[in-house]
């Protein structure tokens, strides 16, 4: 028999039918498959935890979040990345993106946190002082621990910065929350000074000085002869307090008395010292400055002198019975006018010198109005402000001396006419070195022509140095061309240089150290005085209002002219008492 062409599409009706088949088992073959996916928890050798309680209901088996009760942690550790790598990544929408390092990531143990958050304690060594948490409220904190130059923590902390505080109320400590912060108050650089009383618009502060003591040559005699002392100074200082214009008033005086008298003779002839030493001393001057604009100022200046001529000068007549008394009158009026960084100043000044008349030991009394004299002149002064705290200048004097007799009592004609030029600078540096100095040169020819003329160097210095907050360094320089009855002698040349230290050992304890050199130069005539003065103070200061003060100085003068030197020592003990 043949197969036919039906036969054929029969078989092939059946190989489709059969795989159909095949196809449909395999799908629910797959699908069994999945169902039953291996887990971790299938092979746990406990008996009967096949399958959780907990996890029977809910269990997921084929989530991969899922995480199983697992005994081998690398199965478990391959399997969470795994997971990771076919988990898509987070969505960001909606979600702030974030730059950068987080808020105080370099902050550290300490330093600034924007997020406010606690920093570590210090941590310190075995029985390292520690300091103490604030004793009240409204007290600041106290400060951080000291650490060295590396960094680490000092082992030792200075009795200052843990003693005990006294409490402050919050609102004086500035510590009420809302409240703006308290404006601190300047530190007192003196501690112990006078505070003074307003009076109106000015702040007056005045003081007194009592001293005692004794000193071995107040004559300055070559054979010394010593007598007590006692010296009464008072001091007086106002100042104004207006936004705009300035008065000042300084007055400083003293009166040195001795609990004795020297002899009227001295090896069978007058004395060269005056029998009663007593004299007074007063410098006191009052000035003004009138702000007419910002840049123009009137400036004006009352002056009073009152002393009398120095112990052991050849001034000093033989067989006074006391020091005649000198005083000088003066005033000036000038203006001072700025233009950017140059200022220009000048002013007119007059000055009258009187001396009373001169009481003998014998009674009777001499003249002494051929030392009499009125001074007339004016002084010109140009400076410039190179740069803050540095300002060169310039300053030329001139005057007239105009005597109220035209011949002295040795027959010379003492009128005369002088001045001065001078250069220098002004200045400030970080308030370390403040002061001026200049250089120049004074001179002055008289009528007489019998006076040689009168002239020399000029320096003039008033520096102050802070070598360290406890120490203070000053010098000052002066020239003065002072007048003189010596015959044929046309005047002295003075000039003075003083150096002092001053020394706080404690606040309330201050040692001072000068020392003062000084030449007369008798142009003229060959006399050529030197002066040395070594002085050493001690201040204990009670408080601001009462202070305990020991002097000791040695004064020493070399004359070339003989029986002209002589030597002192001084020592004093007083107290000063101020406002």
């Amino acid at each position: 028999m043949t197969s036919g062409p039906a036969e054929g599409r029969q078989e092939r009706a059946h190989i489709a039918r059969a795989a159909f088949a095949c196809l449909a088992l395999t799908a629910f073959a797959a699908t069994s498959a999945r169902a039953q996916t291996v887990t971790s928890d299938l092979f746990n050798p406990v008996r009967g935890s096949f399958v959780s309680p907990r996890d029977l209901p809910l269990r997921k088996t084929a989530d991969g979040t899922t995480t199983g009760t697992a005994t081998d942690p690398a199965a478990d550790a391959d399997a969470d990345t795994q997971r990771r790598k076919d988990q898509p990544a987070p969505s960001r929408i909606g979600q702030v993106p974030t730059y950068g390092l987080p808020a105080a990531s370099g902050a550290k143990d300490s330093g600034y946190d924007s997020l406010n958050r606690r920093r570590k304690q210090p941590k310190y060594y075995p029985a390292q002082a520690k300091p103490k948490p604030p004793p009240g409220p409204g007290t600041p904190p106290p400060p951080a621990p000291p650490r060295n130059a590396v960094g680490e923590l000092r082992l030792s902390i200075p009795p200052s910065e843990s003693a005990s505080k006294t409490p402050l109320p919050a609102a004086m400590a500035g510590t009420v929350v809302g409240q703006p912060p308290r404006k601190r108050l300047k530190l007192d650089d003196d501690p112990f000074g006078a505070v003074g009383d307003y009076v109106g618009p000015f702040l007056v502060k005045s003081a007194v000085e009592l001293s005692g003591g004794y000193d071995t040559n107040p004559g300055r005699l070559p054979e010394q002869r010593g007598l007590p002392l006692y010296v009464v100074a008072p001091e007086f200082l106002a100042v104004s307090d207006w936004e705009r214009h300035a008065v000042v008033a300084d007055l400083r005086g003293s009166f040195t008395g001795y609990g004795g008298t020297l002899p009227s003779s001295i090896d069978g002839g007058a004395s060269p010292s005056p029998t009663n030493l007593d004299r007074p001393d007063f410098t006191g001057h009052v000035d003004g400055r009138l702000d007419v604009t910002r840049d123009t100022r009137l400036l004006a200046q009352l002056r009073l002198r009152v002393s009398t001529d120095n112990p052991g000068s050849p001034n000093v007549q033989a067989g006074l019975a006391r020091y005649p008394i000198y005083t000088t009158v003066g005033a000036t009026a000038g203006f001072d006018q700025t233009f950017n960084r140059l200022q220009v100043s000048a002013g007119a000044t007059v000055d009258r010198t009187d001396y009373t008349f001169s009481k003998l030991t014998d009674g009777t009394t001499s003249s002494n109005d051929d030392r009499n004299f009125t001074q007339y002149g004016g002084v010109g002064r140009v400076s410039y402000e190179v740069m803050p705290g540095l300002k060169p200048f310039a300053e030329v004097e001139g005057d007239n001396r105009v005597h109220d007799q035209q011949f002295d009592r040795n027959g010379f004609q003492r009128d005369s006419t002088g001045g001065y030029a001078k250069a220098g600078s002004s200045f400030e540096f970080t308030r370390l070195l403040i002061g001026e100095v200049s250089i120049g040169y004074a001179a002055r020819n008289y009528v007489d022509p019998r006076l040689n003329r009168l002239e020399g160097l000029l320096t003039s210095a008033s520096l102050i140095w802070s070598a360290t907050p406890l120490t203070t360094a000053k010098f000052y320089s002066d020239t003065q061309i002072a007048e003189t009855t010596l015959p044929l002698t046309a005047g002295v040349l003075v000039h003075t240089y003083t150096f002092e230290v001053d020394h706080d050992f404690r606040r309330w304890l201050t040692g001072i150290g000068k020392f003062t050199y000084g030449t007369y130069d008798y142009q003229g005539d060959i006399r050529r005085d030197k002066t040395y003065s070594v002085e050493g103070d001690l201040i204990y200061k009670l408080n601001r209002n009462l202070w305990i003060k020991g002097t000791l100085r040695r004064d020493i003068l070399d004359s070339n002219v003989p029986l002209s030197s002589s030597t002192s020592t001084v020592v004093m003990l007083g107290v000063r008492v101020q406002n």
